[in-house]
């Protein structure tokens, strides 16, 4: 997946719903399509907000994430103090006609699915099957957030799931998103706040039973000085998962590996053997 570096959120203007407006989707979401509790101040649930699509921010082989501004009209605004405005990223899995989950099954191995129909489906790759695996990518994303989130990881805020399409934290100054790790321009001693956090980033995954599995300079976001995770529907566990291991170092070689490039260099051995212990109870 890429980022569209000049996106820029558009100005809202109040209107009657038309062409990329929806009445919000939070209530008819039940408790457990909603991000943990206590949900942060600046989510919007009131009934009468409006959700209006501002633009693309990020296409990929799995899914599609879109800008969504979800603000209560100021004729109904809540006189309470709760939000009446916010931007969301709305990650949109897609249908088997133009999904591409070609490395879904290492990822998947140690998880279950109830139906054995829709376990065989997904095993042969048929459209039923792929359709199937796009759901269930998108709640595996929204639980791993969820989670993730509940230890005080670095990771969007899930606000809430319908169907294939999550709504999440929109990492960004609320105009711009934020640049992903790989476009920083800082080199040598310079990237050390950034490798500390990416070093505490993998130990809390590890700490958790948890490896990324797909970690990179591309899916590590800094806002503000902040490293955030994003992309997160294969999150492995480390234990359960016969690739889960390599996996995990795979992670730690990857990000060593950029780094090292850009002439901050770190033991990847060492990291490797601390986020171990980390999943082993060292």
């Amino acid at each position: 997946m890429t980022f569209s570096d000049d996106f820029v959120v558009p100005t809202f203007t109040e209107a009657a719903l038309g062409d990329g407006q929806r009445w919000s989707t939070w209530p008819a979401t039940q408790p457990l399509e909603r991000g943990p509790r206590p949900f942060p101040d600046w989510v919007v649930t009131s009934a009468a907000a409006i959700d209006t699509e501002l633009g693309i921010v990020k296409s990929g082989k799995e899914a599609d994430v879109f800008l969504i501004e979800r603000r209560v009209p100021l004729d109904v605004r809540p006189s309470d103090g709760s939000a009446g405005s916010s931007v969301l990223a709305a990650k949109r899995y897609r249908g088997p006609e133009t999904s591409d989950f070609h490395r879904g099954a290492q990822y998947r191995e140690g998880r279950r699915t109830r139906n054995t129909r829709d376990g065989r489906a997904m095993a042969r790759g048929s459209a039923h099957g792929r359709s199937v695996q796009a759901g269930l990518w998108a709640w595996a994303e929204f639980e791993a957030l969820s989670r993730l989130y509940a230890r005080g990881l670095p990771v969007p805020y899930p606000v809430q799931i319908s169907g294939t399409e999550i709504l999440m934290e929109f990492i960004g100054d609320g105009a711009t998103a934020a640049p992903r790790l790989a476009q920083m321009k800082a080199d040598g001693a310079d990237l050390e706040p950034l490798y500390e956090q990416v070093v505490e980033i993998l130990l809390g995954f590890a700490r958790a039973g948890y490896a990324h599995g797909d970690l990179s300079p591309y899916n590590l976001l800094v806002h503000e000085g902040r490293v955030v995770v994003i992309d997160l529907p294969q999150l492995v566990d480390v234990v359960s998962n016969p690739n889960g291991v390599a996996l995990l170092e795979r992670d730690c070689r990857n990000v060593a590996a950029w780094f090292a490039r850009r002439g901050f260099v770190r033991d990847v051995e060492q990291l490797f053997a601390e986020c171990l212990g980390e999943v082993f109870g060292g």
